[in-house]
């Protein structure tokens, strides 16, 4: 991979400028840019490159007047485009970085999920792989200073520019203290003073580290090494230089051959200026070599001995695996699946196949490498986002060169540049998580490995003790293999599960705060028992608003149409959507009252009351607030397993997959809100997202307790939960969706209006919503204001539309219809300022 750095700034603009070389025979690229146009864009190829360009490669392009990007390559021809083509101004890969199946996948993304080729690469390469580029001031070297006239504030500005080569805007702004710079760069520019240039850097910096080894002479010339010694004798700290560096070398034979890491020695407490002078002496060699950010590892276990229920499951994987692509592994909470994945993913393994594991949440991660680290060693790679970019470049090089049979990441890492994919994982196949919404490509993890699997003729395994209604539907009517493991591993019985009422302990006055007097009863005793307790609660923060009790006044972000939630930790009031932050008032901004008080409770209040409840005990809480960190994630994990916390409150994060052998209790709170949350899947999420939290008690010999407290006992999904019947849940849900045609029946469609006036947006949904109609009938659904109306200034209206499943053409002539309909709304003079966001199967 080549390293651009300022250097070779100038050579770059000078190909840009012009081209004064015979371009030779005609050769063309077509690019994919990371940007958001519709098409590729068509590069010419200088003779000196033309040998160099191979499809999959990046290279260094113009773009516009100034602006310099990185591109890929897609296609070589010689056939010239319609407009007049730019030069290739560099090559970065010698060989593809993006393999040629790779690409084929990215274009399937962009097709199915309406969006560009340039989004999905944008998305897939780690930038530290995208070159950027900032604009840069210099002094013209052919303008006569002397003779050419200035003003004062010029021939300041100029006088600065002196000082040093090179400037940004803001540098220069800074210096001069000025505020008028744009004007006088622009004059500058007239009179020929300056240049504007762009300086294009690299991100990615390979990770390099000071070694330190002894002159070869003194190991191959006894003598000498003798002579040395006497030497530093009388010197006593350089001496202890060189016993140090001994001391971390095994074996005196290695010391030619192995350098030690200078930070090391260093922190061993030796002379650092001792060292220096030995290093100046050539006694001591330092070089600076380039060494890997991922730690490197061995295997420390074999898999464990499979059940006889986990061996029987295995064997029905293997056979379903014969007459179909992907298999459900239907595996209660507790039953093992992991030590199934293990025994699949060592047979690919042995096979000389590659294995991506997916993983819906980070923090699930952390449990799991550490687990398969001890079976694969240095064969795994992990690959999300709370790596840093120069860390996840060093883990697509390493998949690239095949150093990397096994990855373990989030959805991102289907990303990667595999070549001998076989087989494939989705755990915990049912998580929202697995569904990218912020930016395009908005693709679901689960269904897109699908279709990754096709193109690398893999096999899919989708792991789950809750499985979506989809999934399992699919498996239900023959188009997935199905395998039920429903027997827990070591025949541990699965959780109690007790339903409190809230709203009779209200009345008999037993809460204790947000707690009902069965669950700190409960909570009490399992402590007593030396064990460990969660309290699941899916709210962060102190409470999810505050109240003015005179005029009803509640704080809301200036961004998003939400009330802001109150961190009592840090005294402010965030916006978990936008992020945007403030000091909490001291009175009501209507009404100029005092009484402000905190409405609902997050993990943040819980975490306080079970500390004043259990004094003793240590609480820690595992949220978006307490994991921001790389190493967050772990940190608490650890700290559990280890036994050093004993009440674990959390959101979501802690329900996914986490096997803790001490917790005895899972308590759950505001499951109400749950249930009765405006979406189709509400009932479906609460069974899962309950049933998960509740499968982390109770592991090993002893069967744990869930104590769920609600305002509602008698609902049917309730039910469903404490006798642990999901096929029932599933049936009741399945009459519905047939009835009122949703997935798995329909496919969905969602279109957003999006704009920053409130009328425009409504009026602009309106008018699409007509066209829909006319095309599709009743299958088109709103428009409506979605559940946040106003997201980061933007005001927001919905459209849904229902694709019924008839071919795959169908499927393909609807969303070219609904394409076709948002270009002719964008192409209205009002509506051209407005953004249509489609979103294909939405969560």
């Amino acid at each position: 991979m080549a390293t651009y750095n300022t250097q070779k700034v100038l050579t770059i603009l000078q190909h840009m400028a012009c081209s004064t070389h015979n371009p030779g025979p005609n050769h063309f690229v077509d690019l994919i840019l990371p940007l958001a146009i519709p098409k590729l864009l068509t590069y010419r190829v200088p003779t000196h490159w033309s040998s160099s360009v191979v499809c999959g490669s990046r290279v260094l392009v113009p773009l516009g007047a100034k602006k310099i990007v990185t591109g890929l390559v897609e296609n070589i021809h010689q056939t010239p485009p319609s407009y007049a083509t730019k030069n290739i101004l560099a090559v970065l890969d010698q060989t593809p970085l993006v393999r040629d199946v790779q690409r084929q996948f990215f274009h399937w993304l962009a097709n199915y999920y309406l969006c560009t080729i340039g989004e999905v690469l944008k998305a897939a390469l780690p930038s530290g792989f995208r070159l950027s580029s900032q604009a840069k001031i210099q002094l013209h070297p052919a303008c006569d200073l002397a003779t050419t006239h200035f003003s004062d504030q010029e021939q300041h500005l100029i006088k600065v520019l002196q000082s040093r080569p090179h400037w940004t805007y803001a540098e220069v702004a800074q210096a001069t203290k000025q505020k008028n710079i744009p004007h006088l760069i622009k004059n500058l520019l007239h009179k020929q003073a300056i240049l504007l240039f762009e300086e294009v850097k690299e991100k990615y910096r390979p990770k390099k580290e000071k070694r330190i080894k002894l002159n070869t002479q003194f190991i191959q010339n006894e003598a000498k090494l003798q002579a040395l010694f006497a030497q530093l004798e009388a010197k006593g700290k350089q001496l202890e230089v060189l016993l140090q560096y001994i001391s971390l070398v095994p074996q005196f034979k290695q010391l030619a051959d192995r350098s030690v890491n200078k930070k090391e020695l260093l922190q061993a407490g030796i002379s650092a200026s001792s060292l220096q002078k030995l290093i100046q002496q050539t006694i001591f060699i330092e070089e600076e070599i380039i060494v890997s950010r991922l730690a490197p590892s061995q295997p420390t276990e074999t898999p464990h001995t499979l059940s006889t229920a986990q061996s029987k499951a295995l064997e029905t994987i293997y056979q379903q695996f014969k007459t179909h692509a992907t298999v459900l592994l239907y595996g209660i909470t507790g039953s093992g699946k992991t030590a199934l994945y293990i025994q699949l993913i060592q047979d690919t393994l042995q096979q000389g196949g590659q294995v991506l594991y997916l993983l819906p949440e980070i923090g699930l991660a952390t449990q799991i490498v550490r687990r398969l680290t001890k079976q694969f060693g240095s064969q795994l790679g992990v690959y999300h986002s709370k790596y840093a970019s120069n860390e996840r470049v060093e883990v697509w090089n390493q998949v690239l060169s095949g150093a990397y049979s096994l990855i373990i990441g989030a959805r991102s890492a289907l990303l990667l540049p595999f070549d001998k994919l076989r087989l494939i994982i989705v755990d915990e196949e049912h998580a929202l998580a697995y569904k990218q919404f912020d930016a395009a490509p908005r693709y679901h993890a689960r269904d897109a490995a699908l279709m990754l699997a096709q193109y690398h003729h893999a096999k899919v395994l989708l792991g789950s003790a809750t499985p979506s209604i989809e999934t399992y539907y699919h498996a239900q009517t023959g188009k997935y293999g199905l395998v039920k493991l429903v027997e827990r591993f070591g025949e541990t019985a699965l959780p109690q599960i007790i339903l409190v009422n809230g709203l009779l302990e209200q009345r008999r006055k037993k809460l204790q705060g947000e707690f009902t007097s069965v669950l700190i009863h409960a909570i009490d005793q399992a402590l007593s028992q030396q064990a460990q307790v969660i309290i699941f609660q899916n709210r962060r923060g102190y409470a999810p608003y505050l109240l003015c009790q005179n005029c009803t006044w509640v704080p809301t972000c200036q961004q998003c149409a939400v009330s802001l939630t109150y961190h009592q930790y840090s005294n402010y009031l965030v916006c978990h959507y936008c992020g945007y932050r403030t000091q909490v008032p001291p009175r009501c901004k209507v009404c100029g009252a005092h009484q402000l008080k905190n409405i609902g409770f997050g993990t943040e209040k819980l975490e306080e009351t079970l500390q004043q409840f259990f004094p003793d005990k240590h609480v820690q809480r595992m949220d978006l607030d307490t994991t921001r960190g790389k190493h967050g994630h772990e940190q608490i994990i650890a700290s559990l397993e280890q036994g050093h916390t004993d009440i674990l409150v959390g959101t979501q994060m802690i329900t996914k997959g986490l096997d803790f052998a001490q917790v005895a209790l899972v308590g759950v709170l505001d499951i109400d809100r749950l249930l009765h949350f405006p979406d189709f899947r509400a009932n479906e999420r609460c069974f899962q997202l309950i049933t998960q939290v509740g499968g982390r008690a109770g592991r090993r010999d002893k069967q744990g307790r869930v104590i769920i407290q609600t305002n509602n006992p008698n609902h049917p999904v309730l039910n469903d939960i404490v006798q642990h019947d999901y096929e029932q849940m599933y049936y009741r849900e399945l009459v519905e969706r047939r009835q009122f045609l949703y997935p798995p029946y329909v496919r969905l469609i969602k279109l957003t209006t999006q704009y920053t006036d409130k009328d425009l947006v409504a009026a602009a949904a309106q008018e699409l919503a007509h066209r829909l109609r006319e095309q599709l009938g009743r299958l088109v659904l709103g428009p409506q204001a979605p559940l946040i109306a106003k997201l980061k200034h933007q005001y927001r209206m919905d459209i849904w539309v229902k694709v019924k499943k008839n071919t795959s053409q169908h499927l393909l002539a609807t969303k070219n219809m609904l394409q076709e309909a948002t270009q002719a709304l964008l192409s209205q003079k009002a509506f051209r300022t407005l953004k249509v966001i489609l979103d294909v199967d939405p969560g």
